[in-house]
């Protein structure tokens, strides 16, 4: 896009849309006759088409693409910021349009906007002209979000990748997130990028829009946004946030994978057993209650257990249900999650070795990523404590933020802090020394990461044998305690 500005502090947006030379120079001279002949000759020869904005102000910064902030950021210093809407504050009126695009098809919508007119210049700057334009009432907008919906990693990563992109390429915030909206599959994802769209013609930066959907965009997405905003580098930040959220994903993936056997097998044991002690040992009762006689006292256990399982299944399996449940919610209070972070890492086995790999690959691939975005290290300090997935490392997060806020170096509190490996404090300390503590902290996360998956393949192969061993032992024991009193009748008998 060409941007050629007026004297009379009009621009002129000229966009490769389809409409003859000759009718839009008589456009040029008419609509701005301070351009003289020799502008216009400087023009490209092909077929253009002009967009004529108001004196009042210059576009938005989330119109304009990366190649024309450069030529307008200094002349919009002077703007007065629009009003920013508060989450929880009524929406602004949703109003459907009927308009032609440059090609002379009509398109059907809706969009938000304060008033009418406002409306009518949003249609204007898509290069859009309303031929039909009215407010709908509430009960007609369009429905809200699918309830119980939520978006999955992968998902958002395509969308920040194609963002990035798209921005990249050198379309504007409004344009690229109309892309967006239209493309994507996902009914919750285009939900959020349709009020996105409509917060940001609507006035707000695109790091606001995001902020006011906390569920999707968490303050590490946001925070990167607003970095990349104010630096100009949008479509790198938003390429950065997709590699964060793909290596976030990718460690999710293979812890997961690595508990998927274990978890199979235990699953299939309780079941084998339940199903052992409920039907299989009853069978052996019968017979033992006929031939009378003293039974072994490991066959007395295993018949009591089957007779509780049998008599008071209704009271086990709900009082087993409550039990899980009411730990899963102790684990979501404070006291709760942190007793849970702290057993965590200090299980037995390498489990908890593991997870604090799993933490220190997340650490610092997040702190790097925000080093790199031009995040304040203060705030980019909090952000990681926050995304850290383990409150014992969000509390020794908290005490380095508190430290560096006094005028310490990064490293130091990681020294004195035991739960920091020596190796990551050094690499930071050299990071810092070198001035490439972006690079350092990547260094470590991938490190960490190559860790994990080696830490996961050592883990499993250790494990798997011991499950299958604990599961023979179970089913073992049930076989020989009923297999014992025929053994005694046997001896007897001879």
């Amino acid at each position: 896009m060409f941007t050629y500005l007026i004297p009379r502090k009009s621009s002129i947006c000229v966009s490769a849309i389809a409409v003859p030379v000759d009718c839009l120079l008589a456009r040029l001279r008419a609509s701005a006759p301070a351009l003289n002949a020799a502008t216009i000759a400087r023009m490209p020869t092909f077929s253009i088409v002009i967009a004529i904005r108001s004196s009042s102000r210059p576009k938005p910064f989330s119109e304009r693409s990366r190649r024309t902030r450069g030529v307008s950021a200094a002349r919009s210093s002077g703007l007065t910021r629009l009003p920013i809407p508060v989450r929880g504050t009524a929406r602004m009126p949703a109003f459907a349009y009927s308009a032609i695009n440059a090609t002379g098809s009509e398109l059907t919508g809706e969009l938000h906007a304060p008033d009418l007119a406002s409306a009518r210049e949003q249609l204007r700057i898509r290069g859009l002209l309303a031929s039909s334009l009215r407010e709908l009432a509430a009960a007609q907008e369009d429905s809200g979000p699918p309830t119980f919906k939520k978006i999955k990693p992968k998902s958002l990563q395509i969308f920040s990748r194609q963002f990035a992109t798209m921005i990249e390429a050198g379309l504007n915030v409004v344009a690229a997130l109309v892309i967006l909206e239209e493309q994507t599959d996902d009914k919750y994802l285009q939900y959020i990028v349709r009020e996105l769209r409509s917060d940001v013609e609507g006035g707000l930066l695109l790091s606001e829009a995001m902020a006011r959907h906390p569920k999707v965009f968490d303050r590490l997405y946001i925070a990167m946004v607003e970095a990349g905003e104010a630096a100009g580098i949008l479509d790198t930040v938003l390429d950065r946030v997709a590699f964060q959220i793909e290596k976030a994903t990718q460690i999710k993936r293979r812890v997961k994978g690595a508990m998927l056997y274990p978890t199979m097998v235990l699953i299939f044991a309780t079941l084998v057993l339940t199903g052992m002690l409920m039907f299989l040992v009853p069978v052996f009762v019968k017979i033992f209650k006929q031939l009378g006689g003293q039974l072994p006292t490991l066959t007395q256990y295993v018949m009591h257990a089957s007779d509780l399982i049998r008599g008071d299944w209704y009271i086990l399996f709900p009082a087993i249900g409550a039990i899980i449940f009411g730990i899963r919610r102790y684990k979501q209070t404070d006291s709760g999650r942190q007793l849970w972070d702290r057993i965590k890492l200090r299980l037995p086995m390498k489990i908890g070795d593991v997870v604090l790999k799993v933490t220190m690959a997340r650490f610092s691939r997040t702190l790097s990523t925000l080093v790199a975005a031009g995040v304040d290290i203060i705030q980019a300090l909090e952000i990681t404590g926050t995304t850290a997935g383990n409150w014992v490392i969000e509390d020794a997060l908290a005490g380095v933020r508190a430290k560096v806020h006094e005028g310490v170096p990064i490293a130091q509190p990681l020294i004195d802090n035991e739960i920091f490996p020596p190796m990551v404090a050094q690499m930071v300390k050299i990071g810092e020394e070198t001035g490439e503590l972006e690079k350092m902290l990547g260094k470590i996360a991938d490190f960490y990461e190559d860790e994990v998956d080696a830490s996961i393949q050592s883990l499993t192969s250790i494990v798997e044998p011991i499950m299958m061993i604990a599961v023979g032992c179970m089913v073992g024991v049930i076989i020989i305690a009923m297999y014992l009193p025929m053994f005694k009748m046997l001896s007897l008998v001879k």
